[in-house]
């Protein structure tokens, strides 16, 4: 069992990798016999649902309304038996401010790589079409329910508030009674929708000009960092990816672009410590990339952020 207490979801959508290969608008949806009879039974309205890769991109089109919860789990697995049940009770606990996604990581290949599972159950949340990863493992519900508080601050931070009916009459009551979300301004929302459709190009010209027009807005230079980040990315499998940074062990860009892949998994420490590690052994040009490209990672997990300040530190003593 996994007793650790998750770290804190980041104020913006950061560390979040590409789904958009998972995406299969005109494709039905799985029925329920196809997913087979060990699926997680929905519940509500459309508050629990079973999901796999062939409709994994109505759930993606979903979280643009409402957060997302997906579970990855394996009926051979003792963890997702506890799990689910327990995810399963929280999110309809929220009377259809959240909604739980339950993917059988047998029946779903495509999606364990995509959301670069290690284990079942793992979690992950969408929201906006944006990946959060969340944790691994069992976890007790006081800590679910202090995520699934934060999710709905970072929910409410893009817009997406919305709410999935309960069937029980009170829903329309209490959605009418929720303040309304000031809007993203207007070059944020532009960068947010062109991440949305995979156009990093276009994000990253919004953020740059948002920037430009005010150097001291934090969340642009987050987003840009997270926007760059995740057009690395872009085109490249995660095979690819470590099978070239095991390979040439030496080559600077294969091991820069490991570090992209484990941060964006949510593997933070892993992403910093390998680029901490490398950094003496490289000339003064290799060490000049590391230490930019560390600068933008901590953007992307957030200044703030314990490990961020840990890496930091060492850094500074590596420089000096």
């Amino acid at each position: 069992m996994t007793n650790a207490v998750p770290p804190q979801l980041p104020a913006n959508l950061r560390g979040a990798v590409d789904l958009s290969s998972l995406v299969h608008r005109d494709e039905r949806r799985a029925t329920d016999a196809a997913r087979g009879a060990s699926a997680p039974t929905p519940s509500g309205d459309r508050v629990v649902v079973a999901t796999d890769d062939q409709s994994f991109g109505q759930v993606l089109e979903l979280s643009r309304s409402v957060p997302v919860v997906v579970v990855l789990w394996a009926s051979w697995s003792e963890q997702s038996t506890q799990l689910v049940p327990s995810l399963e009770r929280l999110v309809t606990a929220r009377g259809g401010r959240l909604v739980l996604a339950a993917a059988d990581a047998d029946r779903s290949p495509q999606l364990v790589q995509a959301l670069q599972a290690q284990a079942v159950p793992t979690v992950v949340a969408l929201v906006g079409g944006q990946p959060v990863p969340l944790f691994q493992g069992v976890q007790p519900d006081e800590v679910i329910d202090d995520v699934f508080d934060q999710l709905l601050e970072l929910g409410a931070q893009h817009g997406v508030t919305g709410r999935v009916p309960m069937g029980d009459g009170e829903d329309e009551e209490a959605t009418s009674e929720e303040p309304v979300e000031p809007p993203l301004p207007p070059l944020h929302q532009e960068a947010f929708d062109a991440i949305s459709r995979g156009d990093y190009d276009a994000a990253i010209a919004a953020y740059t000009t948002a920037i430009a027009q005010d150097p001291r807005d934090e969340l642009a230079v987050a987003g840009l960092a997270q926007a760059k980040l995740l057009r690395r990315l872009q085109g490249k499998t995660l095979d690819e990816i470590r099978n070239r940074a095991a390979a040439t062990p030496d080559d600077l860009d294969a091991q820069l672009d490991v570090a992209d892949l484990d941060l964006s998994g949510g593997h933070v420490d892993d992403a910093f410590a390998r680029l901490l590690d490398l950094f003496p052994t490289l000339d003064a040009a290799g060490k000049d990339a590391v230490r930019e490209r560390l600068l933008e990672l901590f953007q992307v997990v957030g200044v703030e952020d314990p490990r961020v300040g840990a890496a930091r530190r060492r850094l500074a003593m590596l420089l000096y």
